[in-house]
């Protein structure tokens, strides 16, 4: 009766928390600053985000997941004790049950490695589910229907391509190329064409600022800051937006590739009913301006993006946790 309920989106760019009950109740960057002397965990979320690129030897920040999965087990697990212990509070007797979420294109030892640092994070259960499904019942789809959804999840480190029916599913393809590598792209077309180097929060910065699937009608235009590669000291310059959709095209080409290959290897009765429907756009990445608009150019199927599209896949987890019963076979779970 007094066991709290929580489920976890833990992703590559930010880990969100749901409490049973109450909704969402943390959203902060994946992101843990640690002490290289003993160490010892100094600052998790958006303190440790602030001291990306920015650590003196002493300490050091880092990202703990890598595209979509734990890359640092004991990094991850101190970051899902620090989560866990801001909903619980320190000192609780009783422990939670906690649901995390993973990539379906996830490998066993991937998934065997979350439910581990779950419970050693201070769990009592460790559930996992795959994120398209519950991106998909975040997103309001009716997933226990006879006839096909599509949803593509656009994250920070992954994007989740899959066609769900019946409650689970049907056809998937997982790429591990999202946000990140989006940022990726740019920060490469700075440093060939302008001989700068930015950061990585600069190069999220300009993709939120001016970026674009496709080209704008009005250009815009944004100045930034970086270091130049040949004298090395600080230089600034003014990118466009044309520029910046130039830099991230094939990122998105590949993204499109894997919704792509999803669609082809749906059943001709389920592809029908995405025909109807569309596709539904969620995570963070797809709220890249005209995004949906490319991929409905693409693969000539409607798609928009969800409401709420980055609160979908906690939100969603949140519901299955809620209902567990009824959501038994497509959950794993380990005490």
């Amino acid at each position: 009766m007094f066991r709290k309920n929580i489920a976890i989106d833990l992703g590559t760019a930010n880990t969100l928390v749901w409490l049973a009950g109450e909704g969402l109740v943390a959203n902060e960057p994946t992101v843990v600053a640690m002490s290289t002397e003993d160490n010892k965990v100094v600052a998790v979320g958006e303190e440790a985000k602030k001291m990306l690129g920015r650590t003196p030897e002493t300490f050091i920040a880092l990202r703990p997941m890598r595209e979509g999965v734990i890359a640092d087990y004991q990094v991850t697990e101190a970051m899902l004790k620090y989560f866990i212990g801001k909903v619980v509070g320190r000192f609780q007797l009783i422990k939670p049950d906690v649901m995390v979420c993973v990539p379906a294109g996830c490998t066993q030892v991937e998934r065997r490695a979350a439910l581990d640092a779950t419970l050693a994070a201070g769990a009592a259960h460790a559930y996992l589910i795959d994120e398209p499904l519950v991106a998909a019942i975040g997103a309001g789809i009716p997933v226990s229907a006879p006839s096909g959804n599509m949803i593509v999840d656009i994250g920070g480190g992954a994007t989740e391509a899959a066609v769900i029916a019946l409650g689970g599913v049907v056809v998937h393809k997982s790429v591990r190329v999202a946000g990140n590598k989006i940022d990726e792209s740019i920060q490469d077309h700075l440093k060939k064409k302008h001989n700068l180097i930015v950061g990585d929060q600069t190069a999220e910065n300009i993709k939120i600022k001016i970026g674009s699937a496709t080209e704008l009608k009005k250009e815009e235009k944004l100045d930034i800051s970086g270091r130049d590669v040949v004298f090395g000291l600080p230089r600034s310059i003014t990118i466009t937006s044309t520029e910046v959709t130039e830099a991230i095209m094939p990122v998105l080409k590949q993204i499109i590739g894997a919704v792509k290959g999803v669609l082809e290897d749906t059943p001709p009765e389920l592809a029908a009913d995405i025909i109807d429907k569309g596709i539904v756009m969620s995570g963070g990445s797809s709220l890249l301006r005209n995004f949906d608009k490319l991929l409905t150019e693409e693969t000539g199927v409607p798609a928009h993006v969800a409401e709420d599209a980055l609160l979908c896949v906690v939100r969603g987890t949140g519901l299955v946790l809620e209902n567990i019963e009824l959501w038994k076979r497509s959950v794993t779970t380990k005490r």
